[in-house]
């Protein structure tokens, strides 16, 4: 977990392994402010932001393919290491859920959620 340091705004500027003078806040490596610092847009010399998008999207593709696999029994669900379970079950779990919860927002933001 790296030790974190903070602008006057709150925003993560640095990480580090180890705790230092300006940096002795610890967070896990998937905490949303690490993240954001990680893929924080550069200025253009790097298009991190919509890298990461890209990735999120490709996560759901993955996803679905999977469950075409399964459905179509070209491979059997226990036949995912554990951990590949137990994410995919996680992930089935959270898109149940939003989906639920989507009839509770206006049309415009919903397409942000799903």
């Amino acid at each position: 977990m790296p030790y974190v340091s903070r602008d006057a705004q709150g925003r993560v500027v640095g990480l580090f392994e180890h705790a230092e003078e300006t940096a002795t806040e610890n967070l896990p490596a998937s905490h949303p402010d690490v993240l954001d610092f990680l893929f924080r847009d550069t200025g253009g010399e790097r298009n991190s932001a919509r890298f990461l998008a890209s990735d999120l999207a490709f996560i759901r593709v993955v996803e679905d393919l999977v469950a075409v696999l399964v459905e179509k029994r070209v491979i059997a669900f226990t036949d995912l290491p554990p951990a590949a379970q137990d994410k995919l079950l996680d992930r089935r779990s959270m898109r149940s859920y939003l989906s639920g919860v989507s009839g509770m927002f206006s049309a415009d933001e919903e397409s942000k959620i799903i």
